[in-house]
Order: structure tokens, then sequence, then C-alpha cells
């Protein structure tokens, strides 16, 4: 079966592009903004509701990151049921996320991606009247972290042990975050200061045993110990505040 997003994504860019696009509310909620999939569990549920005046179609799907990807191209160990539904004004849905059980790595989290996919229904005209609408379909993108039993530490540890540090390049300097840990960690802000200036670091996220690097606008010298705060994003979807500082 084609995807819903395939054969109506198209039609409502061109229309978007074409008429303008007015700011569109998806009336669907998630409850959260994350997903933490427990390795140990082989399933998690995801709650839904409709929040609006009127019944909409609800698609779902994970992919490992393309943003393009739809139900039909991505490839990835999980399952989620239902793939389709209606969901009436004012209702509830639950989506099942079933693990299938192809190798993922043991040593540190994995992340994909939910879909959400909301199609509202078509608008009907007045008997002997015609009606011009443009319509939207929203979708809505969560991470999905997918979390092997037996790690190293605990996500609130591996918040605190970001390792900080100023390097420069041909763009200017930037302030680099080394994540030592097994897990995803996700910056919702960040900012430097050092000699009684605060310079914004902006957000991003460091995958596990990796480095990110996030540009320092306004600083143009190097610094060797600054206070580095910073909120990471926790598993409930909340932000969580630390202080670090900068190392050579």
């Amino acid at each position: 079966m084609k995807s819903l997003l395939c054969t109506v994504g198209a039609a409502l860019l061109v229309l978007a592009l074409v008429l303008g696009a007015p700011s569109a509310h998806a009336s669907v909620v998630i409850a959260g903004t994350r997903v933490v999939f427990p390795a140990a569990t082989g399933e998690v549920t995801i709650r839904l509701t409709n929040n609006g005046s009127h019944p909409a179609l609800i698609e779902a799907w994970i992919d490992d990151g393309d943003p393009n990807s739809t139900p039909d191209t991505a490839k990835v160990p999980f399952l989620v049921t239902p793939p389709l539904v209606r969901m009436n004004a004012g209702k509830g849905q639950s989506l099942r996320i079933v693990y299938t059980g192809q190798p993922l790595p043991t040593d540190r989290e994995s992340l994909f991606w939910l879909n959400v996919l909301e199609i509202p229904p078509k608008p009907t005209a007045k008997a002997g009247e015609e009606q011009n609408t443009l319509q939207f379909a929203i979708r809505s993108r969560l991470k999905l972290f997918f979390r092997p039993s037996g790690l190293a530490g605990d996500f609130a540890t591996a918040s605190r042990q970001i390792a900080w540090s100023v390097v420069s390049d041909a763009k200017g300097y930037a302030l680099e975050a080394r994540n030592a840990s097994p897990y995803y960690i996700t910056f919702n802000k960040v900012s430097l200061t050092a000699a009684g200036h605060t310079y914004d670091a902006g957000t991003g996220m460091v995958a596990p045993g990796s480095s990110l690097r996030l540009p320092l606008a306004g600083l143009d010298r190097a610094v060797t110990a600054a206070q580095v705060d910073y909120t990471v994003i926790n598993d409930f979807g909340a932000g969580a505040t630390y202080k670090g500082s900068t190392s050579p």
C-alpha cells in the first residue's frame, strides 16, 4: 500500500508554495517529546490524543534518521501498530512499538525517529457553493533512543560528566563537548562565561563516544578556564541544568 505521505505530501507542498503557508497546528497531541525504549521490555506504548473538533487520519512509522523517509522506504528493526488509524475528535489512541530483534549495538544507545503524520478531513462545502481550501498534513518527529540493558553508568551521571574545551578552526572559536558515555546527550541550552562575558553556544546533541562543536558567536580569543552552564533534556523531556568548566 502506497504511503499516505507520498500521496498527499507532494500536493500539499505545491499548494503551500503557490499560495503561501499560513500557520498550522496539530490537533493530535503526542504524550511526551521523546521515546526511550529499554531493550529488556521488547516494546513500548505511546499515547495520542485528538484535541481537535474533527476526526483525523494518523499514519505512524519509524526511520533511522532520514527526514524524507516514508513507511515504504524506512528500514528499521521496529514495528508500529496500528500503522494507520482514524482518530475521532476528543478520543485517544495508543501506538505500540515492537522491537523485531535484529541486532543493534549492545554497548551504546541507538537513535531512531518516530514519525506521526496527521491528515485532517476534507472540509465539506455548503450546498450550491464552491469552497477553496488549503489543508496541511502535519508530521511530528520524535527521537527514539533504543537503550540496551547493562549500559555503564546512567543517563544523569553521563550528563554531569561531559568534558568541555574551547577549540578554534577556520570559522572561529567553538565550545567542544566530548561525551565518553554510551548515552545520547541532548543540550537544550549551552553558554560559556569567561572574563565576565557570557557567550551563547546554542543547542545540539552529542552521540555516545563522540564530540560536538557549538559555535561561540562573539568570542575572539582563546580561553582555557571558563564556566559552562548547560541544560540537558532528560528521559522525561524535562530540562536538567548542570555546570562544568573548560579544560585545555
